[in-house]
C-alpha cells in the first residue's frame, strides 16, 4: 500500500517500536523505498528523524540499523529522564492550567477503576499517558520536545520489549497520585523529588528485567 512521504516516519516509529524491525536490523533505503512506496528521499529524511529520536543508529561502513537495546542505553536514557521530569514536575507545579489538573485526576481515576478490575496498569501512549500529560503541563516547550518527542519513543521500545513483567501496579498508581498531589497543592519541590524517585523505581524494575531476559 502507497504511503505519502509525510507519513513514513510515524509509521516507521511503530514498526521500530513494535518489533516489526527488530534490533539491530540493517535499513536498505531501496528496500524501505519498495516496502512503502515511496522515494528514497523520503526515506532519508525519516531515518534521519528516527536517527535523531534514538531509534536509529549509524555505524561506520555499516549503514543505518535499528538500534540496540542494551542495559547501558536504558540506564542512560533513565539518568537523562529523571533529571528533566523531576524539572517538568516542578515547573508543573507552577504552570498547570485548572483542565490540565482535572485532566489529570481524570486519567488518575479511569486507571484506578481499571486497576480494580483487572489487576494491570495501563501504560498507554500519547495523549492518555500520565507522564506525556504532565510534561505537557510543564508549559516549557523546550522540556516537552525532549520528553515527549526525542526520548519519549525510545522509552516506549524498551517498555514494549520488557512489558513491564511483574510490576506492581497498584504501587506505580499510588506514586503517580502522590506526584499529582505534590503539583496540585504547588508543591514543585516535593513534586519534583517524588517524580525522582517513581523513575528510579522504574528503572531498577526494568533493568533487573533486561538483565534476567540477557542471562
Amino acid at each position: 500500500m502507497s504511503v505519502l512521504s509525510e507519513d513514513l516516519t510515524p509509521r516507521l516509529v511503530e514498526a521500530v517500536i513494535s518489533g516489526e524491525l527488530t534490533p539491530g536490523t540493517k535499513l536498505s533505503e531501496p528496500e524501505l523505498a519498495r516496502r512503502y512506496a515511496v522515494g528514497r528521499g523520503s526515506v532519508r529524511e525519516a531515518l534521519l528523524r528516527l536517527e535523531g529520536l534514538g531509534l536509529v543508529e549509524r555505524l561506520p561502513r555499516q549503514g543505518a540499523r535499528v538500534v540496540q537495546l542494551t542495559a547501558e542505553g536504558l540506564i542512560e536514557l533513565f539518568a537523562v529522564r529523571e533529571a528533566l521530569e523531576g524539572m517538568a514536575c516542578r515547573l508543573a507545579a507552577a504552570a498547570i492550567s485548572r483542565e490540565e489538573a482535572e485532566s489529570l485526576t481524570r486519567l488518575l481515576d479511569e486507571h484506578q477503576k481499571f486497576v480494580d478490575s483487572q489487576e494491570v496498569y495501563l501504560r498507554q501512549q500519547g495523549e492518555e499517558d500520565f507522564h506525556y500529560l504532565l510534561f505537557k503541563a510543564s508549559h516549557n516547550q523546550m522540556l516537552v520536545g525532549l520528553l515527549c518527542d526525542e526520548l519519549y519513543q525510545l522509552l516506549r521500545m524498551y517498555r514494549h520489549r520488557l512489558s513491564y513483567r511483574h510490576s506492581d501496579p497498584r504501587l506505580a498508581l499510588r506514586e503517580h497520585r502522590q506526584i499529582l498531589d505534590a503539583v496540585l497543592q504547588g508543591d514543585g519541590e516535593l513534586a519534583e523529588l517524588l517524580m525522582r524517585r517513581h523513575v528510579a523505581r522504574s528503572r531498577n524494575h526494568l533493568l533487573a528485567q533486561f538483565q534476567e531476559e540477557m542471562q
